[in-house]
């Protein structure tokens, strides 16, 4: 059976898993662990791909992305390409390092970024190789450590997951480690693993039972969430670049898009991109990004020049943005 094509977009989550061919290592000294985050730094750094969690382990990695300039698939191949010449080169083999087709399935943000997050950043002690929260706090080659403080990473966006546990730093970061503690004991998920109408609902049992009373759902191999969302990203994946297209043709810019957040907040034009933490500043800022980066498919790079803040900061505005449309339907396009 042909492989179906990858799907991808700005703003887009991945779960990444990358194995060693025939499950062998790919990393055998920390050496080679340290090669690879300095290839996810520079590459990650540049693409402005964001990373929310990441483990390495002796045969795969796990990696948590959101697209940024550049697709996936070329993100990955500069890392992958760069190490398996760098590892191989060191030690003196030939042929590949890796399988030649890694996992990449589009996530549903809202459902399960932070499942994931935690899934990932458990990965050493559902494998032995620490034994407990405090050492997984210090354990180097995860994102976990970065989270609580204790190593930096360049390429991980760290404050975004925070955000999600809470708006102060050190109580975030407590309510962040007690739900990663809550996860050990559910030990391996498959359903967080792959994608696929299976497990995005739980598992056959419940796909049976859905069935017995009727309800039918749609599944895809390539996207992890519920099945109104695979529709939702299928859909988009044909219509995305032809609805960009209309909108930019029809003269939809960024302009219309702050002119049109004034009138839905009941603001002035002049005041919608002001700085400051007012509620509606705020808000005003977070329909911007949402509108601009989703709707009109502009970078998170170019909104970021626009309005004066960090790429980090334009996507997680964009987040808030998107509670903010689907709380209060919101609409960039006026009927």
């Amino acid at each position: 059976m042909a492989r179906k094509a990858r799907i991808d977009a700005e703003g887009a989550v991945h779960h990444i898993i990358v194995r060693g061919i025939e499950r062998r290592n790919i990393f055998r000294r920390d050496a080679d662990r340290n090669n690879f985050l300095g290839r996810l730094d520079e590459i990650l750094t540049k693409s402005q791909t964001q990373c929310f969690a990441w483990v390495l382990m002796t045969n795969h990695v796990h990696l948590l992305l959101r697209t940024g300039d550049a697709p996936v698939y070329k993100v990955m191949h500069r890392i992958l390409t760069g190490h398996a010449v760098w590892f191989n080169k060191k030690y003196r083999r030939h042929g590949h390092l890796f399988q030649n087709r890694y996992k990449s399935i589009l996530c549903e943000e809202n459902i399960y970024l932070k499942e994931l997050v935690r899934y990932i950043h458990l990965n050493p002690i559902r494998a032995g190789i620490v034994e407990d929260m405090k050492s997984l706090d210090h354990y180097r080659w995860s994102g976990h450590s970065a989270i609580m403080g204790n190593h930096q990473r360049k390429f991980q966006d760290v404050e975004y997951v925070l955000s999600m546990f809470g708006d102060k730093k050190v109580k975030a970061r407590r309510n962040y480690q007690s739900f990663v503690k809550k996860g050990i004991d559910e030990g391996k998920r498959d359903d967080l693993t792959g994608g696929g109408l299976v497990r995005s609902t739980g598992g056959w049992e419940q796909v049976k039972m859905l069935r017995k009373v009727g309800v039918r759902l749609k599944g895809d191999e390539r996207i992890l969430g519920s099945s109104e969302f695979v529709l939702k990203v299928l859909k988009k994946s044909e219509e995305r670049l032809n609805k960009k297209y209309e909108l930019k043709t029809d003269k939809y810019d960024f302009e219309y898009v702050i002119k049109r957040v004034a009138r839905i907040l009941e603001m002035k034009r002049g005041d919608v991109l002001k700085p400051g933490r007012h509620g509606k500043r705020v808000d005003a800022r977070s329909l911007v990004c949402y509108f601009a980066n989703r709707e009109l498919g502009m970078t998170t790079v170019n909104i970021a020049k626009r309005l004066n803040i960090c790429q980090s900061a334009v996507s997680r505005s964009s987040y808030r943005g998107e509670v903010l449309v689907k709380e209060n339907d919101y609409v960039l396009i006026e009927d």
